[in-house]
């Protein structure tokens, strides 16, 4: 081993240690002070009645809650501004978005806001056309597809995003149980997918 190799290790185990060390101090995303004001958490009830609109209206009750309580501990364990993967043989280090949450706590807001102030109503109170007819007018300008959660511009499709990327959504999408993601066993391989409807 070189000189120049062996004080390059040894500068990269001191860095990765003190790294280590810096990262055991820093707050974690969802802990502290944010969390205990409430300012990393998204309400749960106004997220429900967004899904109540956004996410397809096949899914009962206890689907659409199961769906906030996910898209709720996703957004809550992000860590902002991550260093993502790089791909082989370049030396660029890149950085994932910053954390959407109090945007899309904003955006949540916003909605209830209006809703208080053109129908004197909460937002949940609304019937669903109500709902949806102030939803759209929010989501003028969130763009003609639905992307990666986290470039949403809208906590709604940001919802909707991150239901569709579920096992749920695929299985439904092609009326079988494909369940991605999972290993059905060399034993199941021979069968066809089990039939959800």
């Amino acid at each position: 081993m070189t000189p120049d190799r062996r004080a390059f290790l040894k500068a990269s185990a001191a860095a990765a240690a003190a790294a280590a060390a810096a990262a055991a101090c820093a707050p974690r995303a969802g802990t502290g002070a944010d969390s205990a004001n409430g300012l990393r958490d998204m309400d749960p009830e106004l997220l429900g009645a967004v899904a109540e609109v956004v996410l397809p209206s096949e899914l009962v009750a206890a689907e659409r809650n199961a769906a906030v309580r996910d898209f709720r501990a996703w957004a809550g364990a992000y860590e902002a501004v991550p260093e993502l993967d790089h791909g082989y043989g370049t030396a660029e280090i890149r950085y994932g978005p910053p954390d959407p949450v109090p945007a899309w706590q904003a955006q949540l807001q916003g909605l209830e806001l209006e809703s208080q102030k053109r129908h004197r109503l909460a937002f949940g109170a609304l019937e669903v056309d109500a709902r949806e007819a102030l939803l759209r007018r929010h989501l003028r300008d969130a763009g003609p597809t639905v992307p990666n959660p986290l470039q949403a511009r809208h906590v709604a499709i940001a919802l909707l995003s991150r239901w569709l990327s579920t096992a749920d959504a695929t299985d439904r999408c092609y009326g079988v149980r494909i369940t991605p993601q999972t290993c059905r066993g060399i034993e199941s391989s021979p069968r066809e997918p089990e039939s959800i409807g």
